[in-house]
């Protein structure tokens, strides 16, 4: 006997441990069955401090629900779709990729992802692709655009037709705390201003800061963060006012080349924008053999790069694959009037350096 089950042992391997049931968050949480169900499933009568405590045993003893048994049970699919800028360079063709890649893996969960594309350089013609979009065909819309009053009056039409809503990368100005998923770019910018002022040690003078638009509000928190760190802690340098590129080529180069041949004491370049590849390319060109501490946003194949040949100093980077599925998850809980677990959602500021890549 003893032997079978040395012999079982190494055939099979030990049992792995089981994971928490439905019965066993019961217990843990000292309510029935009926109302788990009633908490996992966003449905009303149940007190909040039931809900509070059904969430905390979720987390103590490790709960996690299988999705695609829960959404056969409801028999509902869901129809989610990702709008992003109808131009950009590498940083959104990662985030596509991502999309796309979600869309292929959770067919079995029954989610189904679309890209939609918008004129961000025009806020009406925006908001008027965004005034199509049904709830006949989407449960919920994240959102990648720049913060203009046609956006934001467009997705508070969205929501009164019954589309929730979410923004990521970059906010959009809402009350309750899912309406965004992405790093909290204060602190990214305020991360950036520690990087350049470390890198340059003690030299002195100006810092070029640049920005697609700061109609983003990516780009505003940023430059917030950057100058808290900046203005007050390091009087050696001057951070210039933000140059704004639009994510044109030939105007990125035309405000690189006046701003070089403006201030000749430039001794730092922090690319607030997602899209940094051009603004590298060109400083570089026109800034000549003189070392410019540079830091930037998003980790991309140039970026990459240019952290090797040491062209870029520092990278700040969010993962874009977390982004995708925090936001599909936001949407979904959006749908089921359930709130998220915001450890699962919090999106982490990472440093790249060329050490680390």
């Amino acid at each position: 006997m003893v032997e079978d089950k040395i012999r079982k042992t190494k055939r099979f391997g030990p049992k792995k441990p089981m994971r928490p049931t439905t019965k066993d968050l019961a217990k843990a949480a000292g309510v029935s069955l009926a109302t788990i169900d009633r908490v996992l499933n966003g449905r009303t009568g149940v007190r909040q401090k039931t809900v509070d405590a059904v969430n905390e045993a979720i987390v103590r003893i490790g709960f996690e629900r299988n999705q695609v048994a829960a959404t056969l049970a409801r028999q509902k699919g869901y129809r989610f779709g990702f709008v992003v800028p109808r131009s950009g360079d590498e940083f959104l063709d990662v985030i596509v990729k991502h999309i796309s890649e979600f869309d292929q893996a959770s067919r079995a969960e029954m989610i189904q992802t679309k890209i939609v594309r918008i004129d961000e350089h025009d806020p009406h013609r925006a908001a008027k692709t965004l005034s199509r979009l049904s709830s006949d065909e989407y449960d919920g819309i994240a959102i990648m655009a720049p913060e203009t009053p046609q956006i934001r009056d467009a997705l508070h039409r969205m929501r009164e037709r019954g589309i929730q809503t979410v923004a990521f990368i970059s906010n959009q100005q809402e009350e309750d705390s899912q309406s965004f998923v992405g790093i909290d770019n204060i602190a990214a910018g305020a991360t950036a201003g520690r990087l350049m002022a470390r890198f340059l040690g003690q030299t002195s003078g100006s810092i070029l800061v640049l920005a697609e638009t700061m109609q983003s509000r990516d780009s505003l928190e940023r430059r917030l963060g950057f100058d808290q760190v900046i203005s007050p802690g390091y009087q050696q340098f001057h951070a210039l006012p933000t140059l704004e590129t639009h994510g044109y080529p030939d105007r990125t180069n035309l405000v690189l080349k006046n701003a070089f041949a403006a201030h000749k004491d430039i001794v730092g370049l922090y690319i607030m924008g997602s899209e940094a590849r051009v603004a590298i390319e060109f400083a570089r060109k026109l800034h000549g053999d003189g070392k410019l501490i540079t830091v930037a946003h998003e980790r991309t194949p140039s970026t990459e790069q240019a952290l090797r040949e040491n062209t870029l100093d520092a990278l700040i980077n969010q993962d874009p694959g977390h982004i995708v599925r925090s936001a599909v998850r936001t949407l979904r809980a959006k749908c089921e009037n359930r709130e998220t677990l915001a450890s699962q959602e919090r999106i982490r500021i990472e440093i790249l350096i060329a050490e680390n890549l």
